[in-house]
């Protein structure tokens, strides 16, 4: 099939901007918008279509930490000091201060979102009378109906529709399908100032140079490490965008930035590449929360609060027990204090001891009929990739909530299948940053999903801070002047895949690092299995890597994900090597190292590139705070906000 696109490779354009944000998700969005509205010149890059890119690109159903909302009763301060921010969910390891940012900011930024056009309150009374409506705001919470603290979004799958609507009106300068490939830095050199970056067009092979006075790195954690294949869904969370592929952390690697927790992974995910379609089955968590679940006898499963105590009522499911202050579906360090509603935890042996009967199902039928519409089309249905993979699909195929119930694979001795302990996934770690999200680098700032701080909100409200910080910093900040010599060497690089007539295919290379991966830094590590990783991931690049073969710029963009993606293994294997204990927090366990989270390795163990040698540190869990000036989250973030 000939390529439809005219192939341009080595013409050369050059974008000049005050401030450059690489990715156009829901990050990089706000990012962009609060910059621009800072009165900077602001350019998107991003390698797809912005209107809908990124992993926010197919929606959300629930606004978390949105503390500041006026029915919320539960502060910022509380919120993050409890441990219990969704944003932070690592124990001891999370990022407060990115968590404490979420909690201030969230419901700020969610006005943002109806501002440009997100219609996320119940304005056509659909849910009047409902108990987790709010009235006078026409607010609808999810989860913890008393304290409030988290937000249904009505039309969230529409949300990357108004903030590209947003940008639009702001001015902001958009280039789509560019991947950018490379950090510039002054005079050349690693750990310098950033003063802009390189990309690639993937559809007319075209090379960029965008020079800026302040960059913003908002292009998502890596996927598709540990796991690939064409047959399976190949990705390593329901969430993430699988052409997430770690090209911002790659970059900024090779750039000289500290990295920290990127020794930190998990399991494969619910069903690992064998799962099921994200909330496509009943279930009673999550967006599915808190569904009636039945057995094949039609018996229902009691559900109990976190004491024990039986819930009687479907309302009770979405209270706090007695005397506890709030709950979150995803509680940090003191799991007890916090902990969800949940169905019995002895539902195994009870099935063995035939009380219930197998398969199980989420009774939606059962439920109140506004929780019922609640959880299939208000939440299923606008969070990620269920409006049209489930919401729409099903409903088409006939799919009646008031009639119909969906099986709960995984409840009792049937089990989902989450793969081999070696399918792990990346579920931690990126770019170490301060007060102002500015990385260890001049000029260079991180928004979006970075250290232990995950979801829509962190990125959202992440995003949305970085933008401020380097549009103020871009103000004052000398023009950048590009180092030809680097560029040069930029586009050798780039272009060489496209040079060869034949070779190795992009997708054998990345079942390649993924099979090193698996293979030498699977559930268990020592500091062989980890050294012989490094050598084999260097001896594939400089010889199946060397031979790789693009034959139009679609493939090239591949190839050179697979180049980022082969970077951050690197820097994962490097990290893992420099924790040197095991850590039940961080799903990481060292053979030669079998003692668990020793007190002096509860700590951040960071890993940046110096003059070609990798250099290992460390940080205090808390090191946002260690300011003898600004000891507390309140007074850090009124001293840095910009606001």
């Amino acid at each position: 099939m000939k390529w439809p696109y005219p192939v341009q490779y080595g013409n050369e354009h050059q974008v000049d901007t005050d401030v450059l944000v690489l990715g156009g998700g829901v990050a990089g969005c706000h990012a962009a918008i609060s910059a621009a509205k800072k009165g900077a010149r602001v350019t998107v890059v991003d390698k797809a279509s912005i209107y809908r890119s990124g992993s926010g690109g197919a929606g959300v159903d629930h606004w978390h930490d949105a503390c500041t909302n006026p029915c919320c009763q539960v502060s910022p301060e509380e919120m993050v000091q409890s441990g219990a921010a969704h944003a932070s969910v690592m124990g001891g390891y999370f990022i407060g201060h990115t968590a404490y940012i979420a909690c201030k900011e969230s419901w700020d930024a969610l006005l943002d979102c109806e501002e440009m056009g997100l219609q996320f309150r119940d304005m056509d009374v659909e849910f009047a009378g409902a108990e987790f409506r709010d009235d006078e705001t026409k607010v609808m919470f999810a989860y913890d109906y008393k304290n409030r603290h988290t937000v249904r979004v009505r039309q969230g799958a529409n949300i990357k529709i108004a903030l590209y609507n947003g940008l639009k009106r702001l001015g902001v300068e958009l280039h789509e399908h560019i991947m950018v490939t490379s950090l510039l830095t002054e005079g050349g050199k690693p750990g310098a100032r950033v003063i802009g970056a390189t990309g690639v067009h993937t559809r007319t092979g075209e090379f960029y140079v965008f020079t800026a006075k302040a960059t913003i790195l908002a292009t998502a954690p890596p996927s598709r490490i540990w796991i690939f294949s064409t047959e399976l869904k190949g990705g390593n969370d329901e969430h993430m965008d699988p052409n997430d592929s770690g090209d911002g952390h790659a970059m900024a690697w090779k750039a000289g930035a500290e990295f920290a927790l990127m020794e930190k992974s998990g399991g494969g995910g619910p069903g690992g590449p064998f799962g099921y379609p994200a909330y496509g089955i009943g279930s009673a968590h999550n967006t599915w929360f808190a569904c009636t679940i039945v057995d094949d006898n039609g018996k229902e499963v009691p559900w109990v609060d976190k004491d024990g105590g039986i819930l009687k009522t479907v309302s009770e499911r979405y209270h706090p027990a007695p005397g506890q202050q709030f709950f979150v579906l995803n509680p940090g360090p003191s799991p007890e204090a916090y902990r969800f509603p949940f169905l019995i935890p002895d539902l195994y042996e009870r099935i063995i001891k035939g009380e219930y009967t197998p398969p199980f199902y989420a009774d939606l039928p059962g439920m109140p009929e506004q929780e019922r519409r609640a959880i299939f089309g208000l939440m299923v249905g606008n969070e990620g990739k269920t409006r049209i993979a489930i919401y729409d699909l099903y409903t088409r195929a006939g799919f009646d909530p008031d009639k119909d119930m969906l099986q709960v694979p995984g409840l009792g001795p049937v089990r989902v299948p989450s793969g081999a302990p070696q399918w792990r996934n990346a579920s931690g770690g990126g770019l170490v940053v301060d007060w102002d999200m500015r990385t260890s680098l001049e000029g260079l700032y991180a928004g979006g999903t970075n250290m232990a701080s995950s979801g829509h909100v962190a990125a959202t409200t992440g995003g949305r801070y970085a933008g401020r910080k380097a549009a103020s910093y871009a103000r004052t900040a000398a023009e950048p002047v590009i180092d030809r010599k680097q560029v040069g060497e930029e586009k050798e690089r780039v272009y060489a895949p496209a040079k060869r007539t034949d070779g190795i295919g992009w997708k054998e290379l990345q079942a390649g690092v993924c099979r090193i991966m698996q293979d030498y830094c699977g559930e268990y590590k020592n500091e062989e299995t980890l050294e012989l990783g490094l050598r084999w991931l260097d001896s594939i690049e400089e010889s199946e890597g060397a031979r790789t073969c693009a034959r139009n710029p679609h493939e090239l963009w591949r190839i050179l994900e697979v180049f980022s993606r082969l970077t951050v293994s690197r820097i994962i294997l490097h990290a893992s090597l420099a924790r040197q204990a095991s850590s039940a927090i961080l799903d990481f366990w060292r053979i030669d190292y079998p003692e668990v989270d020793p007190p002096e390795w509860q700590k951040l163990v960071t890993v940046r590139l110096e003059n070609g040698e990798v250099k290992a540190g460390e940080l205090p869990l808390d090191y946002y705070l260690q300011s003898p000036y600004a000891p507390t989250y309140e007074e850090n973030y009124q001293r840095h906000s910009d606001l």
